[in-house]
């Protein structure tokens, strides 16, 4: 706890460096306006529309306070449909649209194409879910991650099946269209084999794959079956995935990312076949620490959050406000 409160402390600080130059901008206005670029469509949709709830939570709250440095916070939202060439697009429409700030988004391939837009025009981008480490280097030094790196979660994936689940071998599967799949595995396997472990073989699909059969066929011709399956998979593929390996009467233990915080998963996969699933994601919760949250989430929209991504979004929104405060 004592570092997460020094990590969002440092986040902050930075924050209000990038803020200062557009901050008298933002109150010349009796409005200060922030952006929010989200997929609510597409493959990112059960991601993003949570993360967007939380912003909008968070936002209401602020408002509810007295706004910002005695102004009203507006938040303009956009559409990013999971596609790159609409993110860009809609972030410059962002840009134009005159906000201090820009957050939202869970993948990293398209925070890539609409940070970049941000970075040139020089507004801060706070993603809230995207989770590669190099993007900050990517893109540069106004982008920033309110979530953890791909290379903390899958580290932690690695540790759980080793010394937890006991897992001496493993198959891994990932999309290989996708730079968060991509990275994920590779941190697994760096972390997995680092401790001792084994990769028994890497098969790959692509985005949009519907049928996984030549991959699990693969797998079941081994002679033994590895200890776990470590599968890297976007929110929208994992239920199907799931479904399939288990449809084909393999009852190993599936362990992944934050990509399968998603209702998505037991609802494609089936409430039978999502057992014996683990995976990393960005809070518990039931955890004690985030109830007053999770209530206030439910009386704004009549039911509590469907995943972390949604306390995600609340989080990288009052990293905003807070730099600006």
């Amino acid at each position: 706890m004592a570092i997460r409160r020094l990590y969002g402390l440092l986040l902050v600080i930075v924050l209000v460096i990038g803020l200062m130059s557009l901050l008298t901008v933002a109150t010349e206005t009796n409005i200060v306006k922030i952006g929010a670029v989200e997929c609510l469509t597409g493959a990112q949709a059960s991601l993003d529309t949570p993360s967007l709830n939380g912003a909008k939570l968070a936002l209401a709250e602020v408002n509810a306070a007295g706004g910002i440095l005695g102004k009203k916070v507006k938040l303009i939202v956009r559409d990013g449909k999971t596609d790159p060439a609409t993110l860009a697009i809609v972030t410059q429409q962002l840009v134009e649209s005159g906000v201090v700030a820009i957050t939202g988004l869970s993948d990293t391939t398209m925070v890539l194409a609409a940070a970049s837009v941000a970075q040139r025009a020089g507004i801060p981008f706070v993603t809230s879910g995207a989770t590669s480490p190099s993007l900050p280097s990517e893109v540069g030094n106004d982008l920033f991650l309110a979530p953890f790196g791909d290379n903390v979660q899958a580290a932690a994936a690695a540790e759980f099946a080793y010394n937890t689940l006991d897992a001496r071998s493993v198959w891994i599967l990932y999309d290989k269209a996708m730079d968060y799949t991509y990275l994920l595995q590779r941190y697994f396997d760096d972390r997995f084999t680092g401790m001792g472990g084994s990769i028994v073989f890497k098969s790959t699909y692509q985005t949009g794959d519907t049928d996984f059969t030549a991959q699990i066929t693969k797998l079941k011709s081994l002679k033994k079956l590895p200890d776990i399956l470590f599968i890297a998979s976007g929110p929208d593929d994992i239920g199907t995935i799931i479904k399939q390996v288990r449809d084909m009467g393999i009852d190993t233990p599936i362990v992944g990312g934050d990509g399968y915080d998603t209702p998505l998963l037991a609802e494609i996969a089936g409430p039978a076949d999502a057992n014996n699933i683990y995976f990393t994601t960005h809070v518990s919760l039931d955890s004690p620490n985030v109830q007053t949250f999770v209530n206030r989430y439910k009386q704004m929209y009549g039911h509590v959050p469907p995943n972390a991504f949604a306390a995600l979004g609340y989080d990288a929104f009052n990293l905003i406000i807070n730099a600006i405060k």
